[in-house]
């Protein structure tokens, strides 16, 4: 693996304008991951999803050079329809669109960071990675007292004129005070067996809002990897939403600072897998000030095969009184072969705080089917209604009623009020 990432790496400098600065950077990431490796099932934060084990077994060769010289189509079919909304679209790990026609443009800086400071501080072999392959990084800025007035939808396609087997993209967005940013992440791949890594870093600053949406829909047999870190400010708040159902193999991570007083963050997701799919979402939440809140809701309904896990993780900063964190994660096991694993944490070092977590995960109660049957229901009509009421209320919990209704369309409960 070694000599084909060093081998890549020389191509990706080659065809690079970077300083010599620069190419040290990105090497000193690169030797970290090839010292590092890829994350394999010895690591605690990996004992559920093991990368090095799902790569070997179904992307043989990882290859990581990709020619950001050549364009691509893009296939309108994918774009998300009954919503207008601002775009930024990803091909085969290249921007091809950035459009924000429906927003004054004065209040919205888009610069490209890749001369700037691109070093982030955590331990993560994948972010290396992602820090030693990125050809650019985009620093999305929305300037103060300003609030987007459509979503910012950001589509990462593949299709199969795709060279590399291992995508790396990264944006880092800045909230000005008081300003608020819609964003949908919505996986549109159609492509097989590779493997894409995605970095995200925010920085909100006072009152400012972020909603997230991550939507992975369809079925594909890719392994992908998002890695969310957010930083927040004096009574800002993060909504974090995952829909998590396409891929073959998905992980979701979301490291959240709550570094302001009064600041929140919000995390609510959606498992639904078929058969053979093995997702997980992992959370952590430093609550490192006095008078923050963090709420997260977990729900899983797996299929024949499927693997769901749950990790999260709530710290409380010893100068962090008063915080209110709070976890729960269930899940709904359809066969015998289906598997919930749940590791919520708390590490508290505070004394006046309210925190608790939660878990649990069982079968569809036959007596509600059986009484649903009574009522006129067949048996996979009353599954469904089941099913459907067990997710109700986490996309209940989406603030924004055009997405919540785009969300209901896409899992099917645009019926239930």
């Amino acid at each position: 693996m070694s000599e084909q990432l060093q081998s890549d790496f020389d191509k990706i400098v080659k065809n690079s304008k970077f300083s010599n600065k620069e190419i040290q950077l990105k090497k000193n990431f690169l030797n970290k991951f090839i010292e590092s490796g890829l994350p394999n099932r010895k690591q605690e934060d990996w004992k559920f999803l093991d990368i090095s084990q799902i790569i070997k077994k179904n992307i043989s060769d990882l290859s990581y050079f990709i020619d950001y010289s050549q364009s691509n189509k893009i296939d309108p079919s994918t774009f998300v329809d009954g919503l207008e909304h601002n775009k930024i679209i990803f091909l085969n790990g290249r921007i091809e669109k950035i459009d924000f026609n429906h927003e004054d443009q004065n209040k919205i800086e888009i610069s490209d960071e890749t001369k700037k400071d691109i070093l982030f501080d955590y331990e993560n072999s994948l972010i290396d990675l992602n820090s030693a392959f990125t050809d650019k990084v985009f620093k999305i800025l929305v300037k103060k007292d300003y609030s987007l007035k459509k979503p910012l939808i950001i589509y990462h396609s593949t299709n199969d004129s795709v060279k590399s087997t291992n995508i790396n993209l990264r944006l880092d967005f800045e909230l000005g005070e008081n300003s608020c940013l819609k964003l949908i992440d919505y996986f549109a791949n159609k492509t097989t067996k590779n493997f894409i890594n995605i970095f995200y870093n925010f920085n909100l600053e006072k009152d400012s809002i972020l909603k997230n949406y991550k939507i992975d829909k369809f079925r594909n047999d890719n392994l992908t990897y998002s890695f969310n870190n957010i930083e927040q400010g004096n009574n800002s708040v993060s909504e974090t939403f995952i829909l998590s159902t396409g891929s073959d193999y998905l992980k979701n991570e979301i490291n959240c600072n709550l570094n302001g007083e009064y600041s929140s963050a919000f995390i609510n997701g959606i498992f639904s897998l078929k058969e053979n799919q093995q997702h997980e979402i992992r959370t952590t939440i430093n609550h490192l000030v006095e008078n923050t809140k963090s709420y997260q809701l977990i729900k899983s309904v797996l299929g024949k095969n499927s693997k769901s896990a749950y990790q999260g993780r709530i710290f409380v900063n010893s100068k962090a009184q008063k915080t209110d964190g709070y976890q729960l994660s269930k899940a709904i096991l359809l066969d015998e072969t289906s598997e919930f694993n749940a590791k919520p944490e708390l590490e508290i070092y505070a004394d006046d705080v309210k925190c608790s977590h939660g878990s649990a995960s069982g079968s569809l109660d036959e007596n509600s089917i059986f009484y649903l049957m009574s009522r006129g229901l067949n048996y996979q009509q009353s599954k469904e209604l089941l099913i459907n009421g067990f997710l109700l209320d986490v996309v209940e919990k989406i603030t924004d009623l055009e997405i919540k209704n785009l969300i209901k369309n896409i899992i099917g409960l645009n019926e239930y009020k």
